[in-house]
């Protein structure tokens, strides 16, 4: 599926890779230690690339045969190296997650990137800070090699006007942080990697009302506490905002529930002991996700093998709530306080991001 950008006016809506062979998996008298081991590896990169990287399948046993079918883009072709930041602390990686409903940039619906997140990955590798950024903020957009952009508009727009590039130049000129990685997620895709986890836990905390289900009525009913959901109930959960007063900050906040959610079941030893479902989620991953070309899989592998959901930190990009230019409901951004949670990503301080950020 290739990723060609169609120029569409930004909107404010919501939002199989080659199965293993038999000859991927380990010998009968392979060391047990260094299968669990392998599988370990294979689930941490799977899930916390889906959280800060998009879905990105590496590493262990099932590299060769999965990673031929993640999909790459063309993330920096068309950023200009004099208007980037510079690199303040080496050694941390910065991945900026772009999710929408549909990852086919041809149709006017896939033209918005409803879900931003920059993934700060620490020198040390033993956290994750994910900072989402609400899509309606308003900021500065650069111009596009096209002529678009070049004056304040809603985050969002810049897909709309320069792809991938003019978001990497927009969120790098807004945080004043380097990206290193680009990853796209089709949040639809969501379904199939839960329903291959049989289902993830969720609390709900608070009841309500989805008028924009996948049911048939487009209705689902969420009772308020803790609960099973499958694939099409968890992306409901994950996709609404018009049930709530704060609309995109509680769609943000439910999106980061299933990520957890993911996570902590994809690690489980339910998961990890079952080739099958191992088998399906791997699958289902790498089909819902595209990643920039630089991207080295392997060594993502090797880094992020030790770590685990309870290291991961979840946070939202500082505002001042809602406000209104012209026709348009924008998110105002808390430039003083953003500035000191991006200032810490900069300097690779990960307990100055928790603190700036509450």
């Amino acid at each position: 599926m290739q990723y060609r950008q169609e120029h569409v006016e930004p909107e404010t809506r919501s939002i199989e890779a080659q199965p293993p062979t038999e000859s991927t998996e380990p010998t009968e008298g392979a060391p047990p230690r260094r299968r669990r081991w392998r599988k370990i590896v294979l689930i941490t990169v799977v899930v916390l690339a889906l959280i800060a990287g998009g879905g990105v399948v590496a590493g262990g046993l099932y590299y060769r045969s999965i990673s031929s079918g993640i999909e790459r883009v063309d993330a920096f072709g068309d950023v200009p190296e004099a208007s980037r930041p510079q690199v303040v602390a080496k050694g941390a990686m910065n991945i900026m997650i772009l999710g929408s409903d549909s990852r086919d940039p041809d149709n006017s619906s896939g033209s918005r990137t409803d879900t931003i997140i920059l993934a700060h990955l620490p020198k040390d590798r033993q956290s994750a800070q994910l900072i989402a950024i609400p899509r309606d903020s308003w900021v500065s957009v650069p111009e596009s090699p096209q002529g678009r952009g070049g004056r304040d508009a809603k985050i969002n727009a810049a897909f709309a006007w320069g792809g991938v590039p003019l978001m990497v130049q927009t969120i790098e000129k807004f945080t004043g942080v380097r990206v290193d990685h680009v990853a796209m997620v089709d949040f639809a895709g969501f379904k199939e990697i839960v329903d291959a986890l049989g289902g993830i836990d969720v609390t709900v905390d608070k009841a309500f009302t989805s008028k924009h289900s996948l049911n048939p009525d487009g209705r689902r009913e969420f009772a308020a506490g803790p609960q099973t959901m499958d694939g099409a109930t968890a992306l409901d959960y994950a996709r609404e905002r018009y049930a709530f007063a704060d609309g995109d900050f509680s769609r943000i906040k439910h999106q980061q529930q299933v990520i957890k959610a993911i996570l902590d079941k994809a690690a489980s030893g339910g998961t990890l002991a079952s080739p099958t479902k191992l088998n399906s989620f791997v699958r289902a991953t790498a089909d819902a996700v595209a990643v920039d070309k630089s991207m080295s899989l392997v060594d993502l592998a090797m880094e992020l093998r030790h770590l685990r959901s309870g290291q991961l930190g979840f946070f939202t990009c500082p505002t001042k709530g809602t406000g209104q230019v012209g026709s348009e409901s924008i998110v105002v951004v808390d430039k003083a306080r953003a500035a000191r949670v991006f200032d810490a990503v900069r300097r690779d301080s990960a307990a100055e991001i928790t603190t700036a950020a509450k």
